[in-house]
């Protein structure tokens, strides 16, 4: 996944009971094989995210 500011991305849960999680990318860090995001997720949290195999970028933008 490669992702710019202001994309909002969605992490699928791999676990049954914990749900799919979404949020906005606030900034960019890194490059190349090395990025890795800034995010507000939908609870309003800040995080340093690392996107794996289960992330994508939301249907419309």
């Amino acid at each position: 996944m490669i992702a710019s500011q202001g994309d909002r991305i969605v992490v699928e849960s791999v676990h049954l009971d914990s749900g799919r999680r979404s949020g906005e990318v606030l900034e960019v860090l890194g490059d190349g094989d090395t990025r890795h995001y800034r995010i507000r997720w939908q609870d309003g949290h800040k995080s340093v995210y690392f996107p794996g195999p289960d992330a994508r970028l939301a249907d419309g933008g």
